[in-house]
């Protein structure tokens, strides 16, 4: 699978987000640091490591 990060230099960091997936965002020292971290991050904000035995439990929160 193949996707585009929109990517930039901050003043410490280089961040990014996925075009696709806006809504996935995160930095890195270096770019390949930061592309490390956009993959880590995918995985985890779309799931896929959950196993097909889990649990679910809802949350409240006050903002």
């Amino acid at each position: 699978m193949k996707m585009n990060m929109i990517y930039w230099k901050g003043k410490k960091f280089w961040v990014g987000k996925l075009f696709e997936h806006p809504e996935i965002m995160t930095q890195g020292k270096t770019l390949k640091e930061l592309e490390k971290n956009m993959k880590e991050a995918y995985i985890l904000m779309t799931m896929d490591d959950v196993p097909q035995k889990h649990e679910i439990k809802k949350l409240a929160f006050t903002i």
